[in-house]
């Protein structure tokens, strides 16, 4: 930020200058600040964590378009950091890695437009294999935000990640509860932490989760990371509704079911997570509201944990 002086000239204005024009903004009610996210300058990534510290990875990916069994990855961002994996204390970051990769063929222009990646910056370049199977090696754990698609790709490409338990910020936290209506990386740093990055890049990305995991919720006022930990690792029902009659598609979607088509596995119906330990509740549900005659011989259930939930072999 720059202050212009009677003569015209134009001065950067110091950090304690900066922090009094923002406040000054604040105070008047019309204004709100963003600030660029920036790890580098956060002091609450200051210290090495103890020894018994774990290693957790925001990773995401670019890639060539949305299906893991034909696309590519095109690009990858990871971002390590330690953490107290009782308390959900985040130390410091520990490492990073982002590269390209040539997927060998040219990118569409609709990839170009979303990305700013080009066909040029990708052309010979590949994924270090050795450093990043060794982070995976290193992991405890693996987020992503929209794990189910990430996790896919990373898989297929790194069967090291096949290893690792993962957890979504996307679906693993609870933001309808938090009275935020839109799930974008981009709209979830604006509420709880008036930040920006620069969206669509896997690295920025990568490091925009973090961020946002530093931050609290800001109904419950519960750390972001900390509720992410306890939803990780619970074992889930996923429940297949099949052959639910027609017209209980919107009972279900006001439940939070959602279509599977197929096209990604499993059988074609609609579903739902829910703890094991709710499992017989949301039986007795579609027996008493979906079924008729409450005959729920057709539901099918698949147990799941951090170590398949979001991959193929979920």
């Amino acid at each position: 930020m720059k202050k212009k002086a009677a003569s015209g000239k134009v001065f950067p204005m110091n950090a304690l200058e900066i922090e009094v024009a923002i406040a000054a903004l604040h105070s008047t009610g019309d204004y709100l600040v963003l600030r660029r996210l920036n790890l580098a300058r956060d002091s609450r990534l200051a210290g090495k964590g103890p020894g018994k510290a774990h290693v957790a990875l925001c990773l995401d990916t670019e890639t060539t378009g949305l299906n893991h069994a034909c696309d590519k990855i095109i690009e990858l961002g990871i971002v390590a950091f330690e953490f107290d994996p009782d308390t959900g204390e985040i130390f410091r970051i520990s490492d990073r890695y982002s590269g390209f990769e040539d997927p060998g063929a040219p990118l569409s222009d609709e990839v170009k437009e979303i990305t700013g990646i080009t066909d040029d910056m990708l052309l010979g370049e590949s994924f270090d294999n050795d450093l990043v199977n060794a982070m995976a090696q290193k992991a405890n754990l693996v987020i992503a935000h929209n794990a189910a698609f990430d996790r896919k790709f990373v898989e297929s490409r790194f069967p090291a990640f096949t290893k690792v338990p993962w957890a979504c910020t996307v679906s693993q936290i609870d933001w309808n509860a938090e009275r935020i209506s839109s799930r974008t990386l981009e709209y979830l740093l604006f509420k709880t932490g008036a930040l920006t990055i620069n969206a669509h890049r896997a690295l920025d990305d990568a490091e925009g989760v973090l961020g946002l995991l530093l931050e609290r919720l800001p109904v419950s006022g519960t750390p972001i990371f900390q509720t992410l930990l306890k939803r990780a690792h619970e074992v889930t029902s996923r429940l297949f509704a099949v052959s639910a009659p027609f017209d209980k598609k919107d009972v279900l979607k006001d439940r939070g079911y959602r279509w599977n088509d197929g096209s990604q596995g499993g059988s074609k119906a609609w579903w739902r997570d829910v703890p094991a330990q709710a499992e017989r509740e949301e039986l007795d549900y579609l027996a008493r509201e979906i079924y008729p005659r409450g005959n729920t011989s057709a539901v099918q259930i698949v147990k799941c944990d951090a170590y398949a939930r979001f991959s193929v072999r979920e």
